[in-house]
């Protein structure tokens, strides 16, 4: 389970108030690193600074004792109690001491040259040690820390508050600059949710001016576009099957209702059970078809792809179409060549319902031919046959289930007004698609498959 708010303004204002924590954090830290090496520089450059004062004096007394017989010469170089002054002799006695803490007279190498270092981080000492015909002299001069330490961690004690205040007021500014931001995403929301199954024709229109709404507005009316055309095919498809089932459900009813009037005779109920067969084949090849177009429109649905030779496969399907064609005083011309990955089973109903659908719609002693070609990609195969051209009208909807351009010439062994559908839904299967031409010159399907 996520620790985030669920709410996005929330998450944004928790966010920033985290970028901004860090920020100020780096900056406290920075500018605290910086006075402490400052007031710690400034700390030894005035040790140093003693130290040669103290030199100074010597050089101006006669001897260690003038000196001390004058003390207020270098006391007033310390000014208050945070410092520490030492002159020791050969021996590491004091000769002169400085000590208001009484700290122990720290033992540390004789340097030449001026040394600094800390005495158990109670004080920082800076030393020297120098020749002097009387004998050798060690000068230390020293500072606690204590005040350094208060004063860094009262700086600290602020940095902290600042940084506490300063993320609350990150968190609140935050908070307040994404509700206002988020403003126009409530709006797309409530735009969205006036959007119902009565109104799929508005749009989402009010976020145009934000490139990041604007992009997701897109897709949603693009989304909303698809929805309105499923619901209409939809509507107009439940339309479709309640009439294509009514015809010859009233056909059924009728037929048996006039039989039941009065006593038939043996081949008046024969006739009737062959014309009730017709109606029933009939409806079973519309369910059968719709199951197979229910099926192949599910996304789980794969297809077994084999090496195919088209030249045999239409040719057995010209076999199979022989009978029909000289019915209808047509004949086959077989132009496929070449080989196609597909699915067998698939591949020849997609082929027998154009072919049916050619013959049925051609025009008596002219032929349907089936042709292939490799165009890049693709490879594309063509049913044509002369007829009457279909009005540009009636193209864009030919595969659209149930649709007929003439709904008057349906036939008994015709497929319900599926077979075009269940070729694009074939198609689909195979990552391909399915188009249409037609013109005075004749109607042409053609079935593009990717190589």
């Amino acid at each position: 389970m996520s620790l985030m708010p669920r709410s996005l303004s929330l998450r944004l204002a928790l966010m920033f108030a985290v970028v901004s924590t860090a920020l100020l954090g780096a900056i406290g830290f920075y500018l605290y690193q910086s006075l402490e090496r400052e007031i710690a520089w400034r700390d030894d450059q005035a040790l140093l600074g003693r130290l040669e004062r103290m030199r100074a004096l010597l050089d101006d007394s006669d001897s260690i004792e003038a000196l001390r017989e004058r003390p207020q010469l270098y006391a007033n170089m310390l000014g208050n109690r945070d410092n520490l002054l030492w002159v020791l002799g050969e021996g590491g006695q004091p000769l002169i001491e400085i000590n208001p803490v009484q700290l122990a007279i720290p033992q540390l190498p004789l340097e030449a040259q001026p040394q600094l270092d800390d005495l158990d981080d109670k004080a920082r000492l800076a030393w020297v040690h120098i020749e002097r015909a009387e004998g050798g002299l060690t000068l230390i001069a020293g500072k606690l820390l204590a005040e350094r330490e208060q004063m860094l961690a009262a700086y600290r004690l602020k940095l902290w508050l600042a940084l506490v205040v300063g993320a609350l007021l990150a968190f609140l500014l935050g908070w307040l600059v994404s509700e206002r931001g988020l403003r126009p995403v409530r709006q797309l929301t409530r735009r969205a949710l006036a959007i119902d199954v009565q109104h799929l024709h508005l749009r989402i229109d009010d976020c145009a001016e934000l490139s990041e709404l604007r992009a997701l507005s897109d897709a949603l009316n693009e989304m909303l576009a698809r929805l309105e055309a499923g619901f209409t095919q939809l509507s107009r498809f439940s339309e479709d099957l309640a009439h294509e089932m009514r015809t010859p459900l009233s056909n059924l009813m009728g037929q048996t209702q006039q039989a039941l009037r009065r006593v038939r005779s043996l081949e008046d109920y024969q006739s009737l059970l062959a014309s009730n067969q017709e109606e029933y084949e009939r409806l079973a090849r519309m369910i059968n078809n719709m199951l197979f177009l229910a099926r192949t429109e599910q996304a789980n649905e794969q297809v077994g792809p084999e090496e195919i030779d088209l030249a045999e496969a239409v040719e057995q399907l010209g076999d199979y179409f022989e009978g029909i064609a000289e019915e209808h005083g047509m004949r086959l011309h077989n132009e496929a060549t070449g080989k196609l990955r597909a699915d067998p089973e698939l591949l020849r109903r997609a082929l027998a319902n154009l072919i049916a659908n050619a013959l049925r719609y051609g025009e008596a002693g002219t032929a349907v031919t089936v042709a292939s070609q490799c165009t890049g990609d693709r490879i594309v195969i063509s049913v044509a046959n002369k007829g009457p051209a279909i009005p540009p009208e009636h193209l864009p909807r030919l595969f659209d289930r149930f649709y007929r351009c003439d709904p008057s010439r349906a036939e008994p062994g015709d497929s319900g007004g599926l077979g075009l559908a269940i070729v694009r839904s074939i198609m689909q299967l195979h990552g391909g698609e399915v188009r249409v031409t037609s013109d005075a010159s004749g109607t042409s399907f053609s079935l593009s498959f990717p190589r």
